[in-house]
């Protein structure tokens, strides 16, 4: 258990009055004092507040790829620019954030390469650790270094050194820190086998251990009408069109073979090799296109995103996905809410031989970095919008903070969470429902993400619809803090190692950087056609093209890192 967060949110730091006096930033004096007494020819000192507000306005650019909001009481036809965290941004730093365009998340990939193509960036980069590699090698970002240590909270600070600093280094080159880690804990990206219970019971079937036992369920709810709706329109499994993503893809059939397209792998003779030209991903590609050919999964799977397969699932048509531990929070709270009798239940993946399958988790989740265009005015904005967000997370602000006054937590960038923030969340939460208490006594900066779930867990547990419906105040409880739920049984997989690890955790490699998105293309095209119906030898042909246009050289570049930085 890690020491408790320090509270306070100042920070003192000593400059001289000549870097005082070439200060661009045009910051108020700390209104934590008066500078401190002066002896003939010392240095001035100043107080540098985390949270000091600029004594004039400035305006900071941004782009943003955002999904719909999470929380169902957030305001019909909010936009992004309508944000309440920016009207409070203006108000307590005087920053004025101007949003260059903004665009539904599929589309962003592709606005953001023409924007970099174009070299027409704004001050604060939000990026996966592709882009950041590549504005990193073409010297395009901003160095954080003095913004950093001057600026960033003590809690922002501690936050990057949850892991020992370790994910830190990963975006500091030569000594220059030109980004700020957005890490989480490794387990969050789990995988797990999200099944209707209410159909399992209605048709006597029992949760799977095996892959096989998942084939028969899946036919037995396509089958037999387990709702009994009298409706023949039902698939198998969830699947979309992104078949390594971040949710309703085919990450755990692959982790339930032992193999995991697009992480490295360590192989018997200590060295790491690629998951998607494994043996191991050739036979699950022919059990996914076994399950296509029997109607288990959707036979248009290839045309339908994340949000198709949401309305599926939200309209019974699928009763399994595999999955991380946050599906109750979105979209299976829908669900429920819509079919009053839904229940979804939390099952370890299943494996070939009944034993309990082992998911892939990385060493490091870099979620994303954030970084700072070289041509800012303003760098040390980004490290005190960071300190604005976590701030806004403490018990003062809890009635404000609230979805239904505008609030949408997961339009605003830069934020920077807790690395520990779930099983914070899980622990809290549950050492308050042990001792029956009816309030959370917790006292700092995650005061509001504990309060909220303690809050919505009473409720569901209690029947109480006042404030949220039953599926949102299930969501809650059943992604955070059950026991049997999401983070729970997410808990249990990881105390019971159910894991194997993708040992590569350093920055892209400059192959990756230049063939990384055509090797990834190559993946998914091949892939889809198999899992449609092509020859599975397209397998033994996309291999070889896959060594050819890059693949070997990775593999070269990944283990040389690994020899020379990994921690063994």
């Amino acid at each position: 258990m890690r020491k408790k967060l320090v509270r306070s949110v100042l920070l003192t730091s000593l400059i001289s009055t000549a870097l005082m006096g070439c200060s661009s930033n045009n910051e108020s004096a700390s209104s934590t004092g008066s500078a401190a007494p002066q002896t003939t020819g010392a240095p001035k000192t100043e107080n540098i507040d985390p949270l000091g507000k600029y004594a004039k306005p400035i305006t900071v650019t941004e782009v943003l790829g955002f999904r719909p909001p999470e929380d169902p009481k957030t305001p019909k036809g909010i936009t992004p620019d309508q944000n309440a965290y920016l009207k409070d941004l203006k108000e307590m730093l005087n920053i004025d954030l101007k949003y260059m365009w903004s665009v539904p998340t599929e589309q962003f990939e592709q606005k953001f390469s023409l924007a970099l193509a174009s070299a027409d960036l704004p001050d604060i980069l939000d990026l996966d650790t592709m882009q950041y590699e590549k504005l990193k090698s073409q010297g395009m970002l901003a160095d954080l270094t003095d913004a950093y240590n001057k600026y960033a909270s003590p809690v922002l600070k501690n936050y990057m050194q949850v892991d020992g600093g370790f994910a830190m280094k990963t975006t500091t080159t030569d000594g220059k820190i030109l980004g700020i880690p957005g890490f989480e804990d490794p387990y969050l990206s789990t995988q797990l086998l999200w099944i209707r219970k209410d159909w399992l019971t209605s048709l006597n079937l029992q949760p799977p251990k095996t892959i096989d036992d998942l084939e028969k369920i899946a036919e037995a709810f396509v089958k037999n009408d387990p709702g009994k709706t009298g409706k023949n329109d039902r698939y198998g499994i969830a699947m979309q069109k992104t078949l390594i993503g971040w949710g309703f893809d085919a990450r755990g059939v692959f982790n339930g073979y032992g193999t995991a397209p697009k992480a490295w792998l360590k192989g018997k003779d200590g060295k790491l090799a690629a998951g998607e030209i494994q043996p191991e991903t050739k036979t699950a590609l022919a059990k996914l296109q076994s399950w296509y050919q029997k109607g288990l999964l959707d036979k248009e799977f290839a045309l339908k995103d994340e949000n198709k397969v949401v309305e599926d699932i939200v309209a019974g048509r699928v009763g399994i996905s595999y999955g991380e531990w946050w599906y109750p929070n979105w979209p299976l709270n829908i669900s429920k809410d819509k079919d009053p009798n839904a229940e979804w239940e939390a099952y370890p993946i299943p494996s070939l031989d009944g034993q309990p399958g082992k998911s892939m988790v990385g060493k490091v989740r870099m979620s994303h970095i954030i970084a700072v265009n070289k041509k800012a005015k303003n760098p040390e904005a980004a490290i005190k919008m960071i300190n604005f967000y976590i701030e806004m997370g403490k018990k003062q602000y809890l009635e404000k903070n609230k979805a239904e006054n505008g609030y949408v937590y997961n339009w605003f960038v830069p934020r920077i969470y807790n690395p520990a923030q779930i099983d914070n969340i899980y622990t809290e939460v549950n050492k308050a429902l042990d001792a029956k208490q009816d309030a959370i006594t917790l006292d700092d900066e995650n005061y509001k993400n504990v309060a909220d779930v303690f809050k919505a867990t009473k409720e569901f547990l209690a029947g109480d619809t006042t404030n949220a419906t039953k599926g949102s105040n299930w969501g809650q409880y059943y992604s955070r803090a059950a026991k049997n739920g999401g983070w729970g049984m997410t808990r249990q997989i990881r105390d019971n190692k159910q894991v194997f690890f993708n040992e590569f955790y350093g920055v892209p490699t400059e192959t990756q950087v230049e063939k990384g998105a055509q090797l990834d293309k190559l993946l998914d095209e091949t892939y889809t056609k198999i899992i449609m119906g092509a020859p599975i030898s397209e397998f033994d042909k996309y291999v070889e093209s896959w060594k050819k246009l890059g693949g070997d050289d990775i593999t070269k570049e990944v283990n040389e890192w690994y020899t020379k930085n990994a921690v063994k």
